[in-house]
């Protein structure tokens, strides 16, 4: 049986640690989305989130400000729905 995001406190603590970022405002929205939704994220919507925190603060932050979209293994539905939420913080 695997254990979900929700039911690890660790997965919740490092979910959170990597979402602390070099550039101020990358951190400031995925910590305001975070203390937003945390709790109720599917782990569909933590593996899309996860994968966001592998890229560059910079390429993050050109899909969060709609300077570039999503492509390869990153253009999925459930990394469009984060990044539509992550865009109106």
């Amino acid at each position: 049986m695997q254990i979900t995001h929700q039911a690890d406190p660790k997965n919740r603590a490092r979910l959170r640690w990597r979402a602390r970022r070099g550039l101020l405002e990358n951190d400031l929205i995925l910590t305001r989305y975070l203390d937003a939704r945390e709790l109720e994220m599917s782990d569909l919507e933590v593996d899309a989130f996860s994968r966001l925190m592998d890229l560059s603060d910079n390429d993050l932050m050109d899909l969060l400000l709609v300077r570039a979209e999503p492509e390869g293994e990153l253009d999925l539905p459930q990394v469009h729905a984060i990044l539509q939420t992550l865009r109106t913080i």
